[in-house]
């Protein structure tokens, strides 16, 4: 049973009744399709930009590191975040766009499962990795890059149903 505000309002799911941190049981729900989408950007200059788009950094291929690093985050969030329960994801997309009014990057992820549970966690994991893998790769020219922005932008499926930001 969820542990319930004081006002008996929206409970957290992850606390239980004494409030100990506990993984929700997903096992009487039932596997339906679920997708969740996710963004954040990477901001940085101009010039460190213009280096990850000429292919000259000294690391290598940032943008597609960073969409590989993201997937494999997505497919590992169960071993990053305590609580997340291990999902059998059927699709994961990590969308690296170069945006030069940033300047930096725009990072969007989308995961799909059918399963009793969302993907929500994995989408933005997959995000957060991806902006940090760009700023492991771009550190050595620009430490000040920053990393922001990070959300949920939908998730469908499941008994909450649709919400989009």
């Amino acid at each position: 049973m969820p542990r319930k505000s004081a006002d008996e309002g929206p409970a957290l799911t992850h606390v239980d009744a004494s409030g100990e941190a506990r993984m929700v049981d997903v096992s009487a729900k039932p596997a339906t399709e679920r997708l969740a989408v996710a963004e954040g950007r990477i901001v940085m200059s101009k010039a460190t930009l213009d280096l990850i788009l000429s292919g000259n950094a000294k690391k290598g291929d940032v943008l597609g590191t960073a969409r590989i690093a993201g997937i494999m985050a997505a497919k590992r969030t169960a071993d990053l975040i305590p609580l997340c329960h291990p999902l059998a994801l059927s699709k994961v997309t990590v969308d690296i766009v170069p945006d030069e009014a940033l300047p930096g990057c725009q990072v969007r992820a989308t995961v799909k499962v059918t399963g009793p549970t969302g993907v929500e966690m994995e989408a933005l994991t997959a995000v957060s990795v991806a902006c940090l893998t760009i700023y492991d790769m771009i550190k050595a020219v620009e430490r000040g890059a920053r990393i922001d922005g990070i959300r949920l932008v939908e998730k469908m499926g499941g008994k909450s149903g649709h919400y989009q930001a």
